[in-house]
């Protein structure tokens, strides 16, 4: 049998009872296990999922009731139905408390039975579809956090998404300003760890002693001042993630502690004699070239390794200037007053915008939004004034701008029919709808522009 197959449990400590409903199951076509005991089913539950429990009450060591609720706790969402030999109002409105889908009296009628299997799977069916499309949703949500159009950027949300899924530590790299803790924060929310903690923390704001507390804790006593037991970030993103920013700031004797967190999954408090065990994913940021930092000896060779079993690079803003006016469009919503209209920038301003080199990234084109929202108080389009006066007052000149290039139209309609394909989420009707086109036009234009995307309707 496959073990894609359904899966079916039938507890019961009547021999002739449980190979009765197992055999009619199998010929079903259905994966049966069997237990005669409600102490062994728990323990066959504790070792393996199941689609379905069927269960019978009365039994000894362990009954019915704590079969379904240990299934129940175990794997929420395995469906559980209970056979009984003394079916009464009150054992049945107990059992559906506690999370049964029903009850069946003995003896089992097979017709019976097999009309009620076949609708807790598919109530069981419809829990996971309704999970799977949650956890799309969040995905989709996840990624959009990363704003940009641009072939870097787009290849920056697919990268995210297909490292999230694997539990490995990830260096991420990329100057400053560039986004790498929302890089971070992305991956957490899109892997099997984004219902537990994601824990930041800055390597370079911290002294060598006060990082050893800040991530491993410490006991009571361990130094003046340490008057209860504190649990570490470590210890408190266990089952989550822990961000390390600016990792290369990390002192050689703390990198020795943090390699060995790796290594052995495990980390000692200050003051403290004993392992204590953690489950969690290491991300680290750096804007240093780590891997000469440790061809030169300033960074554990070890450590960078263990570090870099994937990288991503986030690419600085010079690479992404089609995204400059999306993201600034962004941070004018972000920081416009509540209720308020927001500015809309002309075309002048987004040229200037474009054209400017950012030393300090995306962080520095959000500061440029902020102000901008200041200087065009109560306009509704910002103008090359708002701009100019702005830039000056930061010091910011024409010589600090590039050569101005202007996209084709060609370009310019691809990425409006991908911007447009992107809200709609692949939609080829809504979009044809939005660009007032017909369908097969639109299509046409897809394949001509190479937009075919798997995902698409």
């Amino acid at each position: 049998m496959e073990e894609s197959a359904t899966t079916i449990l039938v507890v019961d400590d009547e021999a002739i009872a449980r190979d009765n409903v197992a055999y009619v199951l199998k010929k079903e076509g259905y994966h049966v296990l069997t237990a005669d005991d409600g102490e062994k089913a728990i323990s066959l539950l504790e070792q393996k999922e199941v689609d379905l429990v069927l269960t019978d009450l009365r039994m000894k060591k362990r009954d019915g009731m704590e079969v379904l609720d240990a299934a129940k706790k175990i794997w929420p969402d395995t469906e559980v139905v209970v056979i009984t030999g003394y079916a009464t109002v009150d054992t049945a409105v107990e059992a559906m408390r506690k999370g049964a889908y029903y009850y069946l009296a003995k003896p089992v009628k097979m017709d019976e039975m097999l009309a009620l299997v076949q609708k807790a799977l598919e109530k069981r069916g419809l829990r996971r579809e309704v999970s799977e499309l949650r956890r799309k949703i969040a995905d989709k949500t996840g990624v959009l956090k990363i704003i940009g159009q641009s072939p870097k950027t787009r290849l920056l949300r697919e990268t995210i998404s297909q490292v999230a899924q694997l539990d490995c530590n990830v260096l991420i790299q990329g100057e400053t300003g560039t986004g790498k803790e929302l890089v971070a924060r992305t991956i957490h929310e899109l892997s099997p760890r984004r219902k537990k903690r994601f824990v930041a923390f800055n390597c370079g704001v911290f002294s060598g002693e006060l990082i050893a507390s800040e991530l491993f804790g410490h006991e009571k006593g361990a130094f003046t001042g340490a008057s209860q037991v504190k649990k570490g970030l470590l210890e408190l993103a266990e089952g989550g993630t822990v961000f390390f920013d600016e990792v290369g700031e990390l002192s050689l004797p703390m990198q020795v502690k943090l390699l060995r967190v790796i290594q052995e999954r495990t980390l000692m408090r200050v003051g403290g004699t004993e392992e204590i065990k953690i489950d969690i994913r290491i991300l680290a940021a750096t804007n240093k070239d780590l891997k000469r930092e440790a061809e030169e000896g300033a960074f554990r060779s070890d450590l960078f390794y263990r570090l870099d079993v994937l990288t991503i690079r986030v690419p600085p803003l010079g690479e992404r200037r089609e995204d400059i006016p999306l993201l600034a469009n962004h941070f004018l919503k972000k920081h416009a007053p509540p209720d308020s209209v927001v500015p809309k920038l002309s075309r002048e301003v987004v040229q200037y915008l474009q054209q400017y080199e950012y030393p300090g990234n995306v962080r520095e084109l959000e500061n440029v939004a902020q102000r901008l929202l200041l200087q065009a108080d109560g306009c509704s389009v910002i103008e090359a004034d708002h701009l100019v006066e702005d830039l000056q007052q930061n010091e910011i000149t024409p010589s600090r701008m590039v050569a101005k290039t202007w996209p084709s139209l060609e370009e310019q309609e691809k990425n409006y029919i991908l911007e447009v394909l992107d809200e709609v989420e692949g939609n080829k009707s809504k979009a044809a709808r939005i660009l007032d086109i017909d369908r097969v036009s639109l299509w046409r234009k897809i394949k001509r522009y190479g937009l075919d995307r798997p995902e698409d309707d």
